[in-house]
C-alpha cells in the first residue's frame, strides 16, 4: 500500500467508486490524495500507455501556479477555475493567497459539476480558512449562463473588474458536439477589459510519431471513464482565444510559457511535445 491509498479520505456519499473519474486520477497523477482504488488501478493502465503522464501532469501544474502569479503581479484579483477538479497540490486559492501583497485581497471561484471534486474543495477551503473568500460552484462548465448566475459567482466575483479565468487541462474532454469555441465565447463576452483566459490542452502534432501513436492509445484510454477525450493540434486550439491578443510567448509548450527557472527534470522535458498552453487579455474597447 502507497501513501495515497493510506491517506484516501472515505468515498462521500453520491460519489461513484466503482467507475474511474479523471478528475481523481489528475489528483493521482500529482500525487495527491482525493482519489480510490479504481483510479488508482486505472491510472496504472494508462499510464502504462503513456509513461510520461505524471511529469505532464507536473508540468502543467507548475505553469498553472505561473500564471496565477503573473495574474497577481499584473493586478489582477480574481480568479475562476474551469472544470478544477480535486483541489490538490499548488491549487488555485493557495497560489493567490501567497503571491498576493500583504494587505491585499483576492477572490477564486472554483467550478466543477462531480460530486468528488466539489466535497473535497469545500472541506479544502474549510480547513484553509478561505471561505470568506474562495467557494464552489458544482456545475458543469458547459452551462455558461447558469455559472454565471451562481450565488457563489455573484458572491465572489464583480463582472465589472478584471478575472483570469483558468482552463486547465479540461478542454481535451470537451468534444466537438459541445462546440468549445463558441462555450469560450460566451464567457469572454461576459468577462471585463484587462481579464485573461489562460488555457492548456494535451496534444501529440509536435511530437515524433511513435510518440503521438504513444499518446493518441492513451487518450482513447479514457473514452471508458466518465470523461472521454480529445486530442487537438495548435492550429485548432488557437480559435478558443477568439480574437484576444495572446501574452508573450504566445501558445507554447508547458515549460515555455514564461519558465522561472525552476529545476525541470528529465522526464518533464520529455513531457514537453504532448502539451500546449497559452493566455491571452481581452482588450478595451475602440472608443
Amino acid at each position: 500500500m502507497n501513501q495515497g491509498e493510506e491517506l484516501a479520505p472515505p468515498a462521500p456519499a453520491r460519489v461513484d467508486v466503482d467507475r474511474p473519474s479523471a478528475a481523481r486520477m489528475y489528483d493521482w497523477y500529482l500525487g495527491g490524495t482525493h482519489n480510490y482504488a479504481v483510479d488508482r488501478e486505472f491510472g496504472k493502465q494508462v499510464e502504462g500507455l503513456f509513461p510520461l503522464i505524471k511529469p505532464l501532469a507536473r508540468s502543467n501544474r507548475a505553469w498553472m501556479n505561473r500564471v496565477v502569479r503573473a495574474a497577481v503581479d499584473a493586478g489582477i484579483r480574481q480568479f475562476i477555475d474551469l472544470g478544477s477538479g480535486v483541489p490538490s497540490v499548488g491549487n488555485v486559492h493557495s497560489d493567490v493567497r501567497n503571491a498576493l501583497p500583504e494587505g491585499e485581497r483576492a477572490t477564486v471561484v472554483y467550478v466543477d459539476y462531480e460530486d468528488v471534486a466539489a466535497v473535497h474543495a469545500r472541506i479544502t477551503l474549510e480547513q484553509d480558512g478561505a471561505t470568506g473568500w474562495a467557494g464552489l460552484v458544482q456545475r458543469d462548465l458547459r452551462d455558461v449562463p447558469a455559472i454565471l448566475t451562481d450565488p457563489e459567482v455573484e458572491r465572489l466575483i464583480d463582472p465589472g473588474q478584471p478575472v483570469c479565468l483558468l482552463l486547465v487541462a479540461v478542454l481535451h474532454f470537451i468534444g466537438p458536439a459541445d462546440r468549445p469555441a463558441d462555450l469560450l465565447g460566451q464567457y469572454r463576452e461576459w468577462l471585463a477589459p484587462g481579464s485573461w483566459l489562460a488555457l492548456s490542452h494535451i496534444a501529440h502534432d509536435d511530437a515524433p510519431p511513435e510518440a503521438g501513436d504513444m499518446v493518441a492509445r492513451f487518450v482513447s484510454a479514457y473514452q471508458s471513464t466518465s470523461n472521454p477525450g480529445w486530442l487537438r493540434s495548435h492550429d485548432e486550439i488557437v480559435p478558443f482565444f477568439g480574437d484576444w491578443p495572446l501574452l508573450e510567448p504566445g501558445l507554447v509548450h508547458l515549460p515555455d510559457w514564461r519558465p522561472d527557472g525552476a529545476t525541470t527534470i528529465e522526464k518533464e522535458d520529455q513531457a514537453r511535445p504532448f502539451g500546449w498552453c497559452g493566455v491571452a487579455a481581452k482588450p478595451s474597447p475602440r472608443p
